[in-house]
């Protein structure tokens, strides 16, 4: 049996797999789990991954769950180009410094204003009061200037001249408020200029496409969501946001 993946590309860890299989490719089957309907909840897909949770990976028999960890198999088992997790050690260590600091930085805050501008007025009915929706955005504002004056700096990508999985483990975080209608872009020109380049290294094209779903996230309708889904959810957002 080939290498299948598990994805819905409306999550950024799903979408990063997604480009960096396609941009190498690394042959495999996409298996569509549709979040919204709760098909990760399945007991079909408990059998890949007993977390419930998208990505996940099966090659042959063996599964695999947490979408860096699935990165790396990749990386290791398909003998990707070295600049996507350098063999120098000081290039790896920029490569793993960002992966191990992103999750309670770009990715938290990043997926809390996209929670807050476009979930949670779709699931409960009520936009999130502005003071509230303005502290989310400021707290994404400071994990951004953290990542352009520490791991960016003037240097054209995370590790130094060329794209590793750093930078695209960091684009598709960035993109989930940018598709929220917050175009954190915009007023930061080396970030932007940043973003092109990731962009140009796996392809204009393919970006597009794995984004597509994403860019187009403010047609979901609630009707779109298991029922059972949507009490589970309206209770996490109204926690995570409170």
């Amino acid at each position: 049996m080939g290498l299948e993946l598990y994805l819905d590309l409306l999550s950024q860890p799903c979408r990063a797999l997604y480009i960096f299989a396609r941009s190498n490719n690394i042959p495999f089957e996409l298996k569509r789990v549709q979040l919204a309907k709760g098909q990760h909840k399945t007991e079909e897909f408990r059998k890949v991954n007993v977390l419930m949770k998208v990505p996940a990976l099966k090659d042959g028999s063996f599964t695999l769950a947490e979408s860096i960890a699935i990165l790396l198999y990749l990386v290791q088992k398909f003998k990707t180009p070295d600049h996507w997790y350098p063999s120098d050690l000081q290039k790896r260590a920029r490569v793993d410094e960002y992966l191990s600091w992103q999750h309670t930085n770009i990715r938290m805050k990043g997926s809390k204003l996209f929670l807050s501008k476009v979930l949670l007025p779709l699931i409960t009915g009520q936009p999130l009061p502005p003071e509230k929706l303005e502290f989310a955005t400021e707290e994404l504002n400071v994990a951004l200037k953290q990542f352009e004056e520490k791991f960016l700096q003037d240097k054209p990508f995370i590790a130094g001249s060329e794209i590793s999985l750093a930078d695209l483990v960091a684009v598709v975080e960035l993109m989930q408020p940018v598709c929220a209608g917050y175009d954190l872009f915009e007023e930061r020109p080396k970030l932007k200029e940043w973003r092109r380049r990731v962009e140009e290294a796996v392809g204009k094209q393919l970006f597009q496409e794995a984004h597509e779903d994403i860019m187009n996230v403010k047609n979901l309708t609630a009707d779109q969501f298991s029922p059972e889904l949507m009490d589970s959810l309206k209770q996490q957002l109204l926690k995570q946001i409170s």
